[in-house]
């Protein structure tokens, strides 16, 4: 099945930027739903964002809207997060996540089979 690797995380000040990216090694990324989820310290984890890859159908979490973009790219065969004006609260472990696709994109991370080793955001105030 599908592994999924993380990159791009890191240390940014408030209102800053940064992207994650989210590789498929072992499979391809062709009929399934890709998520990025996060786990703050002593925090369930949560979605953040959701994408049916190359259908039309994308998610986001309300804290996000309008600062966090979630994007496919096919010729790099990776999902990025695309993160901006960066808040201390979006410090969180990120993970990738994927499951078989659809129109409607699942935010409970029960219905999530695979999952990356996270990659660690912090955002400094």
């Amino acid at each position: 099945q599908v592994q999924l690797v993380e990159s791009g995380g890191g240390l940014v000040q408030a209102g800053g930027s940064l992207r994650l990216s989210c590789a498929a090694s072992k499979d391809t990324f062709n009929g399934k739903t890709l998520a990025w989820f996060r786990q703050a310290a002593g925090k369930e984890r949560e979605f953040v964002a959701g994408l049916w890859w190359r259908g039309d159908s994308v998610a986001l979490a309300d804290s996000v809207k309008g600062r966090f973009a979630i994007s496919e790219d096919n010729t790099q065969n990776t999902v990025n997060l695309q993160m901006n004006s960066l808040k201390p609260e979006d410090t969180a472990v990120y993970y990738c996540a994927a499951r078989p696709g659809g129109i409607f994109i699942p935010r409970s991370m029960a219905t999530y089979g695979v999952w990356g080793q996270g990659t660690q955001v912090t955002v400094s105030s």
